[in-house]
Formats: structure tokens, sequence, C-alpha cells
């Protein structure tokens, strides 16, 4: 017989044993790379975490006896709903064994949890952030996990979303690129050579963390700004900005950060990491004084990037800053230490730089799907 429990938040053994269930389901999975156990605890803590600030949500566990077969996050995003116009919740940290009586029991709760709502529909797997990684896998099981940036899960999932009465949402297809195949064309070479010439759009690159940290506030303004007509979107509030941008320059290697600006504003961005998932796995969720020097010495000697993050503003599109961002990133590849790469999880909604990636060379080799079901 399946039970499922609500997590009292205020209870660290609760807490951590939510927790570590993910680390029990996956342990020996070589695609998978176990996220720091205080990032996930921080989700579940409602005086420190930004998403409370405006927010709710409740955690779940599925057990069989005692032991614990698996749990799930319902959640309500407040301002998402009053932005679109809908009553929308969205789930999250969905894990389980595959058994199709667990995974209907935990989302039967969350059902009950939306009804008390007046919540009609579940959406997810979306996160508590932006940078939280959105859907299940569905194609790529076979490639390693981008660091923490997105999720990894088992390739019975999909069957089980299924097999409960979920659908397509979205898709979030990731794309590799490498330096002998990713090639901007000479058409959009020029293009960038002419626009950079006119002087209007210029490239900000850094060389220390000091001047990053200095952009920061413009950066967060224009990120919030960039993705406006994407399916995902809705406006970040200042801590959520804070909360997203201290999370990423604590990562970030100042030179693969671009940013574009027209007039001195800032217009567009590109984010690139340098891939560390080899060391995460190593340290296994754990912070430790090595695990911190192993993480440093791999950001040094990976010659894999992650590119998440790239955008223009929608009014710029077509007037040439997209065009320098797709210069600078064939710089990346071709002037730096880095051979190959992943244009981190683009949304079908994203559709010209989709095509614009593929003509390039990109090719997809990892798709997330967003689901969603109706509530009756």
């Amino acid at each position: 017989m399946v039970t499922v429990e609500k997590v009292d938040t205020t209870s660290s053994a609760q807490v951590h044993r939510f927790v570590q269930f993910h680390y029990d389901l996956y342990r020996g999975t070589p695609q998978w790379v176990p996220p720091f156990y205080s990032d996930i605890k921080l989700m579940l803590n409602r005086k420190k975490h930004p998403f409370f600030e405006h927010s709710d949500g409740d955690f779940f566990i599925a057990l069989r006896g005692k032991e614990v077969v698996g749990r799930l996050a319902i959640l309500e995003n407040r301002p998402f709903n009053q932005y679109h116009g809908t009553k929308k919740a969205q789930f999250y940290l969905f894990d389980v064994i595959n058994d199709l009586e667990v995974a209907k029991a935990l989302f039967a709760r969350a059902e009950e949890w939306c009804k008390e709502r007046g919540l009609t529909e579940i959406v997810g797997p979306k996160g508590l952030s932006p940078f939280d990684g959105y859907g299940i896998l569905v194609e790529g099981f076979e490639h390693r996990q981008m660091m923490t940036m997105m999720n990894y899960n088992f390739d019975y999932y999909p069957r089980l979303m299924e097999a409960m009465g979920f659908e397509k949402e979205v898709d979030f297809v990731s794309c590799h690129l490498t330096r002998d195949n990713f090639t901007v064309p000479d058409k959009i070479r020029e293009v960038a050579r002419r626009v950079r010439e006119r002087g209007k759009f210029k490239v900000i690159n850094f060389k220390s963390k000091k001047e990053l940290k200095a952009w920061a506030p413009k950066i967060g303004e224009a990120y919030n700004k960039t993705f406006v007509n994407n399916w995902e979107y809705y406006p970040l509030t200042q801590n959520e900005i804070k909360f997203a941008l201290d999370n990423l320059l604590v990562v970030a290697v100042p030179e693969l950060i671009k940013i574009i600006t027209y007039n001195d504003d800032v217009v567009g961005f590109m984010f690139g990491f340098p891939d560390v998932s080899a060391a995460l796995q190593r340290q296994g969720g754990r912070i430790t004084p090595w695990g911190l020097v192993d993480i440093l010495l791999e950001l040094n000697r990976t010659h894999f990037i992650s590119l998440n993050g790239v955008g223009v503003l929608p009014e710029f599109h077509g007037r040439g800053g997209n065009t320098l961002l797709y210069d600078e990133m064939a710089r990346v590849l071709q002037d730096s230490r880095f051979t190959e790469g992943e244009l981190t999880q683009m949304a079908e909604t994203a559709v010209q730089i989709r095509k614009d990636m593929i003509t390039a060379g990109g090719v997809p080799w990892k798709n997330h799907r967003v689901y969603h079901k109706t509530i009756g």
C-alpha cells in the first residue's frame, strides 16, 4: 500500500528525507550530476527562498511501508498566473521508482492541493527560479546532464507521465556544438562586422568578477525584459533577480560572460559556463574544502562549455544584436580552450534562435518536455 505524507519544512529530518531520496534513486547512474544538498534544501526553506515571498507550495513523499518510493513538489506561482491570466499549478522535484501506482498517488495528492486553491491545471517540471531547469528528459538519456542547469531522469518517466494523462506543453531542446562543426555563415560575420563599425551596438567583455558585479543590476534588468515573449516568462522580483545573479556569480568565469549594449543600454547577453559536471559527480552533492578546490581545478581544465542564457531584447531582433551574439559564440569555440559545448535548453517557442543554431551546425541531442494536465 502506498501512502503520501506532506513534508513539514520546519523539520530538518523530514526535509533531509525528502532530499535524500533523489540521491538514493540515482546513485551509480553515470549520466546523473548530483546537485548540492544545500541548494535543494534551500528550495524547501520558506524563510530564505525568494519564491515564497510571493507564492506558495508544498512538498510530498510517497511511502510503501517505511520506505520512501517517490517525492513531489507542487507550487502556485502567483505572479505567473497574474501575468498570463491563468490558474496553473506547477510541479517540480518529481522523482519516483518505476511504479505507476506510486506516481498516481503523488499526483492525486497534488490535484487535491490544487482544487483546494481553485487551480485548474498542473504544468511541469518547472522550478522555483529561472535557473532550475525545465522538463522531463524524453530524448538523450545517454548524454551526461549539464551540471545542475537541467534535470536528468530515467527513461520510464515519460511513460509514467503519459499513463497519468499528462500531455506535452512545450519542449526544451539542447544542442551540441563543436569547434569543427559550428560555423557562423560569412554573411552573418559580415553583418556583425558592420554592426560593430557603426558603434551603436557594443560587446562588453569582463576581466574580473568585480567588473561583472558592477554590471549585475543592469544585467538583471535586461534578463527580466529579454524573455518577455517566452512561454515560461513572468516578471521577476528584485530579490529573485539578486538570488539568480548571486548564484550565477559563484560559478561565472568573467571572460565567458558577454553583454551587448545599444547606446550604452544592455540589450542582450551570453552566459558561458565551463562544464564542471565531472567534479560535481566526484563530490556527490557535498560542499567540502577539497570539493571546492576540485571544482576550481575542473573550471580550468575542462574543454566543454555550457551556453545557458543567450538572448537579445525582442525589439532589437533583426537589427544586428543577434548577429553579434552568434559571432561571439563562434569566437568562444574558435579562439579559446573550449572545443565543444552545449546550447542548453532552448524553448521551442524561441523559433529563430533554434533555427539559426541548427543552420550553424548545432546538433539537437537532448530534449526536455514540460507536461500539462487539466484537473477534472
